[in-house]
């Protein structure tokens, strides 16, 4: 057995077709860009990439998203450095997608560093209205700041909170909460199966899920009545996805809603070990390698 498939067995009883998950692990990840429309169209990206011999295909989800599986090194492009495009992995841009935030809104995006999804949600609203983007960690804010300067954003303004004390004051008709994970959905295997962390999560506690807790409870206390809140994780840990909602539905008078992009996804899990969750979880969406050819993702949307 390989240790890929060893740092993962106690998933395998909820993760679909394990085998083929473990085998995703071991393949490299397709590159997937999203086009910032802010400056440029994907249409003349496409073809600025095609004419330098890549093979781009177009996302069937976003017209913003192309994947281009055989450019190693995206952010070496003169294209990337005009700011025409982010490398973004395809499941962390679905999240900005089910976010779904309109030109004029007020949003709030709590955990934002480095930016690819504030930037994201910016682009979709056309720089129009105000996003909140908060990062406690001042070299973390400092790479949001740069990020969102270099395409071109306009309608962000950066706080510095820790996001369990995040003022009340406000309210905001879209929130996000890309919580601090543990980053299982990034972990990819070698060709011995060796797991290789592709991406640590930077300066999390050890008591994850308690954070993550005090991060939903606060993102959904800073919606607006009938507002929308996204969680999302790029984690399997249920302890770390469903068990954290579980906890919101608990103490909050908050509902989930189905999430209706037509993407491969599992449901979430209503039970896991001695654990049983609410029935609702069914809407939240777990997204493994080997449904998307992208990074693992937990995703929830839920309403005030």
């Amino acid at each position: 057995m390989s240790t890929c498939t060893t740092v993962f067995a106690s998933y395998a009883a909820f993760i679909p077709d394990f085998p083929a998950f473990c085998a995703a692990l071991q393949t490299p990840r397709s590159c997937c860009l999203r086009v910032n429309t802010l400056r440029t169209t994907p249409e003349v990206v496409r073809a600025l990439l095609v004419s330098q011999g890549y093979s781009v295909t177009p996302s069937p989800i976003a017209d913003e998203l192309l994947l281009v599986p055989n450019l190693m090194h995206p952010g070496r492009l003169r294209e990337a450095i005009l700011g025409y495009y982010h490398p973004q992995a395809f499941t962390s841009a679905l999240v900005s997608r089910i976010v779904a935030p309109q030109p004029g809104e007020l949003v709030c995006d709590l955990c934002a560093a480095p930016g690819s999804k504030t930037s994201h949600m910016a682009q979709l609203m056309d720089n129009q209205g105000v996003i909140v983007a908060n990062e406690p960690v001042h070299p973390r804010l400092a790479m949001l700041e740069y990020n969102l300067k270099h395409l071109g954003i306009s309608n962000v303004v950066t706080t510095r909170y820790s996001g369990q004390n995040f003022p009340l004051r406000c309210k905001f008709m879209r929130v996000l909460v890309d919580a601090p994970c543990s980053g299982e959905g990034n972990y990819r295997c070698d060709m011995q199966g060796r797991v290789q962390h592709v991406r640590h999560a930077t300066s999390a506690p050890d008591d994850l899920p308690r954070l993550q807790k005090q991060l939903l409870i606060r993102g959904f206390d800073i919606l607006a009545p009938g507002g929308s809140l996204i969680y999302a994780t790029c984690t399997y840990n249920p302890a770390e996805n469903e068990a954290v909602v579980q906890g919101l539905l608990e103490q909050r008078p908050a509902t989930l809603q189905p999430i209706t992009l037509p993407v491969p996804h599992s449901p979430g899990l209503l039970q896991w070990k001695e654990y049983t969750y609410d029935a609702r979880m069914q809407h939240c969406w777990r997204l493994y390698p080997h449904q998307t050819d992208s990074v693992g993702f937990f995703v929830a949307s839920i309403r005030a």
